[in-house]
C-alpha cells in the first residue's frame, strides 16, 4: 500500500538533487568532508527540533487508516485510545469563493464521487464554491480500510456523514483547538499563481486569528509561492523548497559551510531514500541541527524506516499510519 501512496514530491526532489550530486562528484575530492556532531552538541532554538524521540505526524490526517483530509480522520486520531498524534499534515486548495478546503490532489476524483456528482472528471476546487463542493461529495467513497472493505462507499445525499464532506480549514482548526492537547500543523499550499497567493493570505490570516501561528509549519512546492512567503510573510515558519533541499544536500555530502543568514527555512521535509539518494543519513540530520533546522521525513510507512529514523534523532515521522508509527517510536507492540 505504501508504494501506491508514495508522493510524486520525492521524485521531483530527487531529480533536482541528482543535478547537485553530479556537481558534487567533481568537487568532493578536493573538499574536506566535515563530520558533524550529534544534535545535542548545539544550542538549538527551533521548537521543532526534538531531543528524546521523533514526533508522530499524521500524513493527510492518517490516510492509510482513515479517509484522508476529512474531519472524520482528525476526530479519529484525536479520540483514539491506542495512539497519540503530535502533528497533523494536510493540504489546502482555494475554492471559487475564496474558502480554504482540505485536498491533496488537484481535484476530488480519486477520493470521492466527484465525477459522478458533477458529471465530468477533473473538477477543481477553484471552479466551485465551498457550498457546491460540500453539498454532494462523499470523501469516504473510495477509502479502503485496512481490512480491505469500503465502509463508506455509495453514501449519497443526506446519508453522507457531515465529517466525511469537504471541510474548511477553519472547521478543522476549531475542532483541534478545542481538544485538551496542543497540536502542531504542517500545512501545504497546493495552488500556485494568484490563487496560491490568495490562499497564502487566507492561511496567514486564519492561523493568526486562531492563535496558532507558532504551531504551523507552512510549505509549498510552488516556487512563486515560496517567494511570496519570503517577501510578504517572512515571519512564518516554513519548510524548505525543492531548490533549498538540493542546496542543503549538496552542502551535507561535500562538507561545505552554509551562510546561516541566507537560510530562510526552518524545517527540512524530505523522503528517506529515493533511488540512489539517501536523505536519511546521520550526518544529514546532524548537519541540519547544527544550523538550527528541524528534519521531518515523509511519507514513512515502513516499520524499519520509522525505527531507523527515530534512532537517528529525526524530529518527526510523517506517516499515513500514525498508529503504527506511535507504537514503534514509543516501543509498543514491536
Amino acid at each position: 500500500m505504501e508504494k501506491k501512496k508514495k508522493s510524486k514530491k520525492g521524485l521531483i526532489i530527487t531529480l533536482v538533487v541528482i543535478a547537485a550530486l553530479i556537481l558534487s562528484f567533481v568537487l568532493v575530492c578536493t573538499l574536506k568532508k566535515e563530520e558533524v556532531e550529534p544534535a545535542n552538541g548545539y544550542q538549538n532554538t527551533n521548537p521543532y527540533i526534538t531531543e528524546d524521540y521523533a514526533l508522530v505526524a499524521a500524513h493527510r490526517s492518517g490516510g492509510e487508516i482513515y479517509p484522508e483530509n476529512t474531519l472524520y480522520a482528525f476526530k479519529s486520531c484525536c479520540e483514539s485510545d491506542d495512539f497519540e498524534t503530535d502533528i497533523f499534515e494536510f493540504d489546502l486548495h482555494l475554492t471559487k469563493d475564496n474558502v480554504l478546503v482540505l485536498l491533496h490532489d488537484k481535484n476530488f476524483d480519486r477520493t470521492s464521487n466527484s465525477e459522478e456528482y458533477f458529471g465530468k472528471k477533473g473538477v477543481k476546487p477553484s471552479e466551485k464554491t465551498y457550498a457546491e463542493l460540500r453539498e454532494g461529495l462523499n470523501l469516504g467513497e473510495n477509502y479502503e480500510a485496512p481490512d480491505g472493505s469500503y465502509p463508506f462507499k455509495g453514501l449519497r445525499g443526506e446519508e453522507i456523514p457531515e465529517d466525511l464532506r469537504v471541510v474548511r480549514l477553519e472547521d478543522v482548526l476549531d475542532y483541534l483547538i478545542s481538544q485538551d492537547k496542543e497540536y502542531h500543523y504542517i500545512i501545504e499550499i497546493k495552488d500556485g499563481g494568484d490563487i496560491g497567493k490568495t490562499a497564502t493570505d487566507e492561511l496567514y490570516r486564519i492561523i493568526n486569528e486562531k492563535g496558532i501561528f507558532k504551531n504551523v509549519i507552512a510549505g509549498t512546492f510552488k516556487g512563486d509561492i515560496t517567494k511570496y512567503f519570503d517577501e510578504k510573510y517572512d515571519d512564518m515558519i516554513r519548510s524548505a523548497s525543492i531548490a533549498e533541499v538540493a542546496k542543503f544536500y549538496f552542502s551535507s555530502i561535500t562538507g561545505t559551510e552554509m551562510n546561516k543568514d541566507n537560510i530562510k527555512f526552518d524545517v527540512l521535509q524530505i523522503p528517506y531514500k529515493q533511488f540512489v539518494i539517501n536523505f536519511g543519513k546521520q550526518d544529514m540530520i546532524n548537519r541540519a541541527h547544527k544550523y538550527n533546522i528541524a528534519v521531518q521525513y515523509w511519507t514513512i510507512n515502513d516499520d524499519e524506516e520509522i525505527k531507523d529514523l527515530n534512532d537517528r534523532k529525526a524530529d518527526a515521522i510523517i506517516t499515513d499510519n500514525p498508529k503504527r508509527a506511535y507504537e514503534i517510536i514509543h516501543g509498543e507492540n514491536n
